[in-house]
């Protein structure tokens, strides 16, 4: 199709080809992301053959000095006067001696098999055999300080190479005071990003790599440690997850994930335009109090979801506020099953949600709306184009390109949004294999999981199912919004 016949497709029209379009270029395009894979761990493999080569080069052309740091790291830094520069790499080495002597090679030595000694009684004395969680946690650490060991070493070494190198053309070599002025300065940047850098890794990669291993155990309730042992199973738990069969995890889990994604697009779309019409509303001229209508709206969000969400959650119930006046004025016979009946549940759910979400909208939709120039409305009404043709052509299209990142961001935070599912129906009405509810989302689910069945391995598989559907949903849309294809033509 040429440039000319697409301008001529209605927006529709554009979105089902640009979809279009994606989804033919994608055979391509994971071919070449696969060839791209493969150039990259040619490169690091090339990259790794000749940083081994310049190691046996450096030994070979080094000073007593450069060797002695193959053994002992920071003794030639020590030996050539960069006294805080050679303690700071002996005393990471000692360290990583005494973990790996106490307890690293320990926890690597049972990793394969998780522990085979379990926990049993003596009479009244419990005596305590392998932890299968400690040796999984500490095991992981134990790789990651091995390859950071690697990594620091292979440093120490290359730095003693350059102070040779500096000292056999005569240059001076940087002293400790140097050293620590340069942290403040030059390197600085590493000064500001060494905690930030440990804090991510504690606090989210090894978790996240520690959870990626547990989907491949038998980690549950009957496999508590320390008490039992958990061990390696393979891909058991995604099998299991992936099931057919009417009372099964792979039934719940394709009807959870359904339901997250029903309710990820209503929560998302239904607060984006509803939140932009009433922004419009609000500034249409000649609305009187515009501060107070929207004061009244900012009100949702100012009282904390804790509070709000659990008493409209006793609104609904079938003795609530609701119902009670509802049958009082002879409107209904018997309470509507707003948290016992699924599709009343699910529909509620949306329904508050809605009430929740469009303050938000409005607001951030109001200061879009007041950038829009108000020429643009002029011309049109010039041209004789009405209310909804202006906003077809004018308002929509500008939002849509200025908040095409947020709605992406927004459809993801609903998949996980935990707090308006377990504050108003918990999950209920329950009834799903698995402990599910039907209006579990896939995060509410894994927290039951986790919390309350203990069963860590399907939790871990779900955390893992969760990452790939995220994934997809953001490599296709992103691909796709204006704001990313077409961002010179708003600049």
């Amino acid at each position: 199709m040429v440039d000319l016949d697409y301008l001529k497709l209605s927006k529709p029209q554009k979105m089902l080809h640009d979809l279009g379009q994606f989804f033919a270029r994608l055979p391509g395009r994971i071919g070449g992301g696969l060839k791209g894979l493969a150039l990259a761990v040619g490169r690091c493999l090339k990259g790794l053959g000749l940083s081994i080569a310049d190691l046996f080069t450096t030994f070979k052309n080094g000073d007593w000095k450069t060797r002695l740091s193959y053994l002992v790291m920071g003794s030639g830094s020590m030996a050539r006067g960069q006294w805080g520069r050679g303690l700071l790499f002996f005393l990471f080495q000692t360290v990583f001696n005494l973990y790996m002597v106490n307890f690293g090679i320990g926890y690597l030595s049972k990793l394969n098999t998780l522990g085979v000694v379990e926990t049993y009684k003596e009479g009244r004395k419990t005596v305590y055999g392998d932890n299968s969680f400690l040796i999984l946690l500490y095991g992981v650490l134990t790789l990651f300080f091995v390859a950071a060991f690697i990594y620091t070493w292979r440093v120490n070494i290359k730095q003693n190479k350059i102070s040779q190198q500096l000292l056999a053309s005569g240059h001076k070599l940087k002293s400790t005071k140097d050293d620590l002025a340069s942290l403040a300065d030059s390197q600085f940047h590493k000064t500001l990003l060494a905690l930030p850098t440990l804090g991510v890794f504690v606090f989210t990669i090894l978790p996240i790599f520690f959870m990626i291993l547990v989907a491949f155990t038998n980690f549950d309730y009957n496999h508590q440690p320390p008490a039992k042992l958990f061990t390696w199973v393979g891909l058991e738990n995604f099998r299991t997850l992936l099931s057919s069969g009417t009372a099964s995890y792979g039934d719940t889990f394709r009807q959870v994930l359904f339901w997250t994604l029903v309710w990820a697009f209503f929560a998302t779309f239904l607060n984006y335009f509803l939140g932009m019409l009433v922004a419009i509303m609000i500034n249409k001229k000649g609305i009187r109090l515009k501060k107070v209508w929207r004061t009244i709206l900012v009100m949702t969000i100012a009282i904390p979801q804790f509070v709000s969400l659990l008493y409209v959650s006793k609104m609904f119930a079938a003795d609530g506020l609701i119902n009670t006046y509802l049958m009082k004025w002879h409107w209904i016979s018997q309470p509507i099953p707003f948290w016992t009946d699924p599709g009343w549940a699910r529909f509620t759910i949306i329904l508050i949600n809605i009430w929740i979400g469009i303050p938000y909208l409005m607001l951030i939709a109001t200061g879009i709306l007041m950038n829009i120039p108000a020429d643009l409305y002029e011309s049109a009404r010039i041209d004789g184009a009405n209310a909804m043709q202006m906003y077809g052509k004018i308002t929509l299209p500008y939002m849509l390109f200025v908040t095409g990142p947020y709605l992406l961001t927004s459809f993801t935070g609903n998949i996980n949004n935990f707090n308006v599912i377990f504050l108003l129906s918990q999950g209920k009405p329950m009834g799903l294999a698995g402990n599910a509810g039907y209006t579990d989302l896939l995060i509410t689910w894994l927290y039951r999981m986790t919390v309350t069945d203990t069963n860590y391995k399907i939790a871990a598989v779900i955390g893992i199912m969760v990452f790939v559907v995220l994934a997809v949903i953001n490599l296709v849309v992103y691909n796709l919004i204006p704001s990313v294809k077409n961002e010179e033509d708003f600049q």
